[in-house]
């Protein structure tokens, strides 16, 4: 009787000590609405990714917003970023995104660098792409807003440990690095200068 008592008080704290069951990322199926959907802008919030580039990229990246603008056909996207790299606030509208719809891939094409990434499906309107860049995995998740709730943050650190991410190798964003927008104009009163035009 002791022994089914205590393997029966025992088993609530062993199934709260598994790990988090891990949902797979489903990438959407693109249809008409899809890219619509997309369009306008985004707020970078968070990711990680073994790429080396990449890595390097989202270790410097303190803050980001991108807007996704129709591109000269319908399977392109024009974009443009304003970004704190380290300390320096950038803007750049030199890149492409190309979209396959077939395996429902968007390749981001930067002057010679590309990148590809499938959009994940999800019931909250944020912007998460399953990076592919040979055998290096990475996931970024943007929304259309700064007000994001730990709940969804939380969601997406499981989501990152789940593809074998650790905390330290997870970057975030701040709102305190937020750079002017183009022709917006700085607290010394000069525009900010915008690059790649």
């Amino acid at each position: 009787m002791l022994a089914s008592l205590t393997l029966l008080l025992g088993l609530p704290l062993a199934l709260t000590t598994e790990p988090p069951t891990c949902t797979p990322l489903v990438p959407v199926t693109f249809d008409s609405d899809t890219i619509p959907r997309l369009l306008g802008a985004w707020i970078y919030i968070t990711g990680a990714s073994k790429y080396p580039p990449h890595l390097e990229e989202l270790k410097a990246v303190k803050y980001a917003i991108f807007s996704l603008l129709p591109g000269s056909h319908e399977d392109e996207l024009n974009v443009l970023e304003v970004m704190r790299m380290n300390e320096t606030c950038m803007t750049r509208n030199t890149s492409k995104i190309q979209v396959f719809r077939e395996n429902s891939t968007l390749m981001h094409v930067d002057e010679n660098v590309t990148s590809t990434a499938q959009l994940i499906q999800n019931d909250k309107g944020f912007l998460i792409l399953n990076h592919s860049n040979g055998n290096f995995p990475g996931l970024s998740y943007s929304a259309r807003t700064l007000n994001v709730s730990k709940e969804y943050l939380e969601e997406f650190r499981a989501q990152l440990h789940c593809l074998g991410f650790t905390d330290e190798e997870m970057f975030f964003t701040s709102e305190k690095y937020a750079c002017p927008l183009p022709g917006e104009k700085t607290d010394e009163g000069d525009t900010e200068s915008q690059l790649g035009n």
